[in-house]
């Protein structure tokens, strides 16, 4: 089955061969292009090459891509992944992250309970709101820092689905900001719970619901098409 991916263009190499895992294809489209902020990316290193921090958090595989690889590895720093893809990215790099047991931003606090109290929390991040995460460990007694290192720009086109079976949006903001023909004979599979309750208020039902991570929404297909 071909799998038409909402990534950026950046991240398309290992969907593809994690799609081959599973025997299918991966078509790599892109709704958005990230742009990096390098002083606000010079401002987080800085920050963190001073000790500054008691915990990073990486919310995606992109940050992890661009800033890990030049983050020293003798801090003393708790380094927290989103997921087992942006831990991959910073073991590649030497770092010995945590992943998180939900891959999603909110059980970060959760995950910490209460060791997160009145540590520093440093968040390189898209500059794109998450005030529930912010929130939540304000509230839990942390101090969050967050780093806006890059922006998410719609692309403008129409994402090119020809001959492809199935479409995965990978985030809320990939399917907001998709520029769409007509999916209506495609499998249509939102990579987790939030990404599918923004394609329900939209009208679009997903088909298949995945975990938060590629490997889980694979499996989640390959299981819908055995049914």
């Amino acid at each position: 089955m071909k799998i038409a991916i909402t990534r950026l263009a950046e991240k398309g190499l290992q969907d593809r061969e994690i799609c081959e895992a599973f025997g299918h294809e991966a078509h790599i489209v892109s709704p958005l292009e990230a742009v990096l902020d390098l002083e606000e990316v010079e401002r987080f290193f800085s920050a963190f090459h001073e000790g500054m921090f008691d915990a990073v958090f990486f919310t995606s595989a992109y940050p992890a891509e661009k800033i890990a690889q030049d983050m020293k590895n003798d801090i003393p720093c708790r380094i927290i992944a989103i997921g087992p893809k942006t831990a991959e990215i910073l073991e590649r790099f030497g770092h010995h992250p945590e992943i998180l047991p939900e891959y999603y931003s909110r059980a970060f606090v959760p995950y910490l309970k209460d060791w997160i109290a009145e540590k520093k929390i440093g968040i390189p991040r898209a500059a794109v709101k998450n005030e529930k995460l912010i929130k939540g460990i304000s509230d839990a007694g942390g101090i969050p820092y967050e780093f806006r290192c890059y922006s998410l720009k719609p692309t403008g086109k129409i994402l090119d689905i020809k001959d492809a079976d199935a479409i995965l949006f990978t985030s809320a903001m990939s399917f907001k900001e998709a520029l769409l023909p007509d999916i209506s004979g495609l499998i249509r599979i939102a990579v987790g719970e939030i990404t599918a309750d923004v394609m329900r208020d939209a009208g679009v039902v997903p088909d298949v619901v995945g975990d938060g991570s590629l490997k889980g929404t694979l499996e989640a297909l390959n299981r819908h098409l055995s049914n």
